[in-house]
């Protein structure tokens, strides 16, 4: 029997231990449940200090966006708060990460893991703050609560959510940095003008599952917007109806892509009633962005939809078409942003929070356009 011990049994947690034979660990990544989705992962190793293992994940060929596993490399980690690049190929369908353990310890992640842990100690912080209004406006299927945060009291109504899709993480270390800007003095200027609704964690389920992209009975969130229920979809539910109280002037939706490896800004062009000057002010907020800080970019990102053939049922488009919102889908790479690559973290929990900073900077300048 080997002394070689893997477990995902923990917050966030995924991965399928199929067998170990010496120095090579033979692994699968588990659906999201009720779903064919699957590409995070999130495990530990235990018992190989002094050895040299080749852990392959031998399911990789079949995850939900194959496309991104070329080029792309694991994070691991020995202490839970550094998350450094491993040495990742990918070939033949299998992923395989070599790492040489010099610590009892080591843990492997899609990317920098924001456990469930984790947002209850950002909800706790953030919501002491002076001038931080919390409220648990719903209830998911798993029975955890939805947050949700009111920080100013401006007449323009900003909305900010992250992680609809669960194993995109880098959105919830983006919302610990907006957030963190947002109870600072930097912010005075935003807030004197802008009312500022957040949900830092928009699938708890699917967070604690270890799920890539649905929550806790299978549906992908960014798909129920036209049509929310409550008992498919309580998380969109619970929100859609409060930005119908509130309104929306201007949205951001914060999630990872699993291929680009750059940053950059999805927008809302194909919804019917699309016009020139709602749509400039989408473009003006990207190149400012890019202006501002070499971790963004504008020439990589996907393709634009055709007039009148945006899905209504994605919340940058069914946002932008219901309210006249600028409504924008933020997107951070699982890899690195090349333009501004680092070569030992790659894009990071802590790039993402400074990303966070300058988007909300940008905001600040074109809030009175809005």
């Amino acid at each position: 029997m080997s002394d070689i011990h893997v477990n995902a049994g923990f917050d966030g947690g995924n991965i399928r231990l199929i067998g170990i034979d010496g120095e090579r660990v033979d692994l699968e990544i588990v659906n999201d449940h009720d779903s064919d989705f699957y590409q995070w992962f999130y495990f530990r190793v235990a018992g190989a200090k002094g050895r040299t293992l080749t852990l392959r994940i031998v399911n990789a060929g079949g995850s939900a966006y194959p496309f991104g596993w070329p080029g792309y490399e694991a994070r691991a980690s020995t202490d839970l708060a550094a998350w450094r690049m491993a040495d990742t190929g990918y070939a033949d369908g299998v992923l395989t990460i070599t790492h040489a353990f010099d610590t009892d310890l080591a843990w492997f992640a899609y990317f920098a893991p924001y456990t469930m842990a984790m947002h209850e100690a950002l909800i706790a912080r953030i919501a002491l703050e002076p001038g931080v209004a919390h409220r648990q406006i719903g209830t998911t299927l798993d029975g955890q609560g939805i947050d949700y945060l009111r920080i100013g009291t401006g007449a323009k109504q900003v909305w900010l959510y992250a992680r609809q899709h669960p194993g995109e993480s880098m959105a919830e270390w983006w919302m610990e940095g907006a957030l963190d800007w947002l109870t600072s003095d930097a912010a005075s200027d935003l807030l004197a003008k802008a009312t500022v609704h957040v949900v830092p964690n928009m699938n708890p389920d699917g967070t604690r599952r270890g799920h890539l992209r649905t929550n806790a009975v299978g549906t992908n969130l960014n798909r129920e917007w036209h049509a929310p229920s409550a008992d498919k979809s309580p998380e969109v539910l619970c929100v859609r109806n409060l930005m119908d109280e509130t309104g929306v002037d201007f949205a951001l939706d914060v999630h990872g892509d699993e291929a680009i490896a750059a940053n950059f800004i999805a927008g809302f062009e194909g919804i019917p009633s699309w016009t020139e000057a709602q749509g400039q002010k989408f473009t003006d907020f990207g190149d400012r962005l890019a202006a501002a800080t070499p971790d963004f970019q504008t020439e990589k990102g996907y393709p634009k939809a055709k007039p009148g053939n945006a899905n209504l049922s994605m919340s940058t488009n069914q946002l932008a078409e219901r309210f006249g919102a600028v409504s924008v889908t933020l997107e951070m790479p699982f890899k690195d942003h090349d333009p501004n690559a680092d070569p030992e973290f790659g894009w990071s929990g802590e790039r993402s929070k400074r990303l966070a900073v300058s988007c909300l900077e940008v905001l600040t300048g074109m809030i009175d356009d809005l």
